[in-house]
Order: structure tokens, then C-alpha cells, then sequence
């Protein structure tokens, strides 16, 4: 197992020949959820996972020996990440059944739902996939007309289906040179790809749902509001004339939200000077200059913002950071 930058690599290269199966069992049953798994390759059976966190959305990798699975519904009882799984085959082809429904997948994609049962089997040798692993809260689609998407071949070579399936390879490609914001920005973009996909699926880009557009525009505020924290000017009008809308309908995309588009801009700010507040190397800075560097333009009015959001001062949460650990150069090396 190893891990570069945001990626994270289980291969059974370190794994006794005779348990590599066993090995990739567990790890399936683990990482991702319950499941059965079978194959008739025990004896040199070959297996890697790649998992690259996107924040809202999870990208996985998974390149194996031929294997049939099943997951039924106390396995879903016994563990549910309630996600939609939409998979890109790449390498082989793959049998999947749920809800009714029997496709083989090979060059295309596929959508799956780990809260139903499902049967799957390699129809050949080695298979790989790349998967998109969606919170079903956050695919602004109705739950109703995704079911009819469930385990049926969508096609990966036309249209916005291709455009989804290119950005998933690239992705995976270059994602683990990204930082963590880039790759949560990546990964607001993979959803909202995702969402135009299946919508075309469904037919639905005509007709727009309401909840999709209201997601979509959601999303794309929520991605201007974490690039542009550090500029003063970032309010509430100034986003609503950024995205063509009136002030009124900016509070009203953010009324069912956690947070009102105000206390959204704030707590970004906060969380963001609070985590420079506690780095090492920015110790010499004075707490204005880096309330000032997110957007603080008061002194006073960020002291009293930040112990009102974590109960102590920016003064007394820089002094509490654990220090940062001594370099070989700082340690005389």
C-alpha cells in the first residue's frame, strides 16, 4: 500500500501468491462495502486499487483477475455507503444485474446503487474500471427517474458521455499532482459532469429540473465563493452579479442550505485564516496580515468573528498550535 499525494495505491505485490485473493476480498469489503466475492483464479489471481478523494465524490481505480460478485440485501444491511457507483469499463467486459435489469458493459458505463442488491461477473479475463463513487444526496437528479438508469449499458464514446468518461481517464491521470483544493474542485466538476451524463440519459436537459438547476447553480457559487474567500470585495451582491441573478434569488438558492450565502462567506474565511494561524512557517506574520489575506478588513471584527466561531482568540489558538516538526537541516543534520 502506498500513497501519492491525494492518491492512495493497495496492491498485492507484497502479498503471498496464495492470499492474494483473500487480500482483495477483504480490502473490496472494507474500503468500499460488503460483498461476496468468487473467482476461479485463486491460485494467480492479480489485483490493484487506486483511490484518489475528491471531497463530494470519491475516484477508484480497480484492475483485477476475472471475479463474479454478489451483494445481496444482508450485505446491504450490514453495511450501506448509500452511493451511486457510476463505472467507466475500460479494460474487458462486465456482467452486472440490479433492480431487474441484465447488462454487459465493455468500452462503456454503467450505473449501479449500493443500497440494492446486485450480481456482477467478468464475461472474459482481466477487467478494468474506473468508478465515480456519488452520495446519493449530492446527484441533483430525482431519485425515481435514476432508478430507471440502474445497470444499463450508457454509452462512453458519444456526446456528454464521452466528455464524462475522457475527464475520469484524464483525471485519474494527473489528479495525484493536484493539491487538495484543486482536487476538490475536480471533484464539484466530475459531480456536475456526472449530472449532465445521466441527465442526457434520461432525456432530461430540456426539460432541466428545477432541483438540477438549483444544484448546479449551487455549486458553481459554492466553487466562486472558495476561490475568491481572500478578496474583500466578495459579498453577497457581487456573487449574485457574477452569477446573473438578483440578490433575492441568491437568498433563495441558499434557504434550505445550512448556511446563508453571509455565514457561508464568513465561515470560509474563518476556517481558512484559522488554519494559517496554526502553520509554522507563518508564525512571523501578524494576525491582522493574515486576516487581511481572507478577506478580514477589521481587525476587530475578525477577533470577535473568530472567538465567536471557536471560543478563544486568533492570538490564543496561534500560541496553542503544535509546533511544526524540526526539518533535518533545523535539527543540524
Amino acid at each position: 500500500m502506498g500513497d501519492r499525494m491525494g492518491m492512495s495505491v493497495l496492491s498485492d505485490a507484497g502479498v503471498a501468491r496464495e492470499d492474494r485473493f483473500d487480500w482483495f476480498c477483504e480490502a473490496v469489503s472494507s474500503d468500499v462495502m460488503p460483498i461476496m466475492l468468487s473467482t476461479r483464479h485463486t491460485a494467480d489471481f492479480r489485483a490493484r486499487i487506486t483511490d484518489l478523494d475528491l471531497g463530494v465524490v470519491r475516484l477508484s481505480s480497480v484492475a483485477c483477475s476475472s471475479v463474479l460478485s454478489r451483494r445481496t440485501a444482508a450485505h446491504v444491511r450490514r453495511g450501506d455507503p448509500e452511493n451511486l457507483q457510476l463505472a467507466l469499463v475500460t479494460q474487458g467486459s462486465f456482467r452486472i444485474s440490479q433492480r431487474g435489469t441484465d447488462s454487459v458493459i465493455a468500452g462503456g458505463l454503467v450505473l449501479t446503487d449500493t443500497s440494492r442488491p446486485s450480481a456482477g461477473v467478468c464475461a472474459g479475463g482481466r477487467i478494468e474500471s474506473i468508478v465515480l463513487q456519488i452520495p446519493r444526496p449530492a446527484l441533483g437528479l430525482r431519485p425515481d427517474r435514476v432508478d430507471r438508469l440502474l445497470a444499463r449499458s450508457l454509452a462512453a464514446d458519444v456526446g456528454s458521455g464521452a466528455v464524462f468518461a475522457d475527464f475520469l481517464k484524464t483525471l485519474l491521470t494527473h489528479g495525484p499532482r493536484c493539491g487538495p483544493e484543486e482536487l476538490r474542485g475536480m471533484g464539484s466538476i466530475a459531480l456536475d459532469l456526472a449530472t449532465a451524463c445521466l441527465a442526457q440519459q434520461l432525456g432530461d436537459l430540456g426539460e432541466a429540473p428545477a432541483e438540477v438547476r438549483a444544484q448546479e447553480a449551487l455549486r458553481r457559487i459554492h466553487r466562486f465563493v472558495e476561490n475568491n474567500l481572500g478578496d474583500p470585495a466578495l459579498t453577497p451582491q457581487a456573487i449574485a452579479d457574477r452569477h446573473n441573478m438578483s440578490l433575492r434569488a441568491l437568498h433563495a438558492l441558499f434557504a434550505d442550505q445550512p448556511l446563508s450565502i453571509a455565514a457561508h462567506i464568513r465561515e470560509g474565511r474563518l476556517e481558512r485564516a484559522r488554519a494559517d494561524l496554526a502553520r509554522g512557517e507563518l508564525s512571523d506574520q501578524p494576525v491582522q496580515a493574515i486576516a487581511a489575506r481572507w478577506g478580514f478588513s477589521s481587525a476587530t471584527a475578525f477577533s470577535r468573528a473568530f472567538r465567536e466561531a471557536y471560543g478563544t482568540t486568533p492570538t490564543e489558538h496561534r500560541a496553542s498550535a503544535p509546533a511544526a516538526p524540526a526539518t533535518p537541516d533545523d535539527a543540524g543534520c
